[in-house]
């Protein structure tokens, strides 16, 4: 999947056995990004962040992620 793909700002690829893993390389991807303060990046952690505030909303925009992972052909 990419950055975008995982409601992030740029065409990056990650691959992954499990969606958990997938994650983990999101994140890192993202402190990289936030290190660098890259202005993309650190709009679409934003919107993250407001998600956030809502463990609803948080729960059903990772469960939408896992399931679009999980519809990936296998490679």
């Amino acid at each position: 999947m990419s950055c975008k793909q995982l409601g992030g700002a740029c065409d990056m690829e990650f691959h992954a056995e499990t969606f958990e893993e997938m994650a983990e390389l999101s994140k890192q991807h993202g402190m990289e990004m936030f290190q660098k303060q890259d202005a993309d990046h650190l709009e679409a952690m934003q919107k993250i962040q407001a998600l956030m505030k809502n463990p609803e909303d948080m729960n059903k925009y990772f469960e939408e992620k896992r399931q679009q992972f999980n519809d990936l052909p296998d490679n």
